[in-house]
């Protein structure tokens, strides 16, 4: 079953809400869950599973291919960190040296592909 995707207007609104405090969880939701669909988008691939619990997590970044168990490039994030990375609000090297994020094995470097494209 294909996945469901989010229409980029919705994802743009949900966002834009999102980054304007207090929206509401299922927007806050939907602004994580687009902005990793775009992630997943630009970035294609299986070797790192992004998880922002509890919203979503997806597989993005080409390389070796995870089927089973726990993945071994792994990067798992809050939502309100998650959407300052991926709009360019926080940089990936400033987030992992406060501890914002948990990044493990040696693909989960996000910087390179991070802010995502939001427009």
């Amino acid at each position: 079953m294909p996945r469901k995707t989010i229409e980029d207007a919705d994802g743009r609104a949900a966002l834009t809400a999102a980054l304007a405090g207090d929206a509401p969880r299922p927007t806050l939701a939907m602004a994580v869950r687009w902005t990793l669909q775009r992630l997943a988008d630009d970035v294609p691939g299986n070797s790192v599973e992004v998880r922002v619990p509890p919203f979503a997590a997806v597989q993005a970044v080409p390389g070796p291919r995870h089927t089973r168990g726990t993945p071994p490039n792994v990067v798992e994030t809050d939502a309100a960190t998650w959407l300052a990375l991926a709009t360019g609000d926080l940089l990936w090297d400033e987030a992992m040296a406060q501890s914002r994020v948990s990044a493990s094995g040696s693909r989960a470097d996000l910087g390179p592909f991070l802010p995502v494209r939001t427009s």
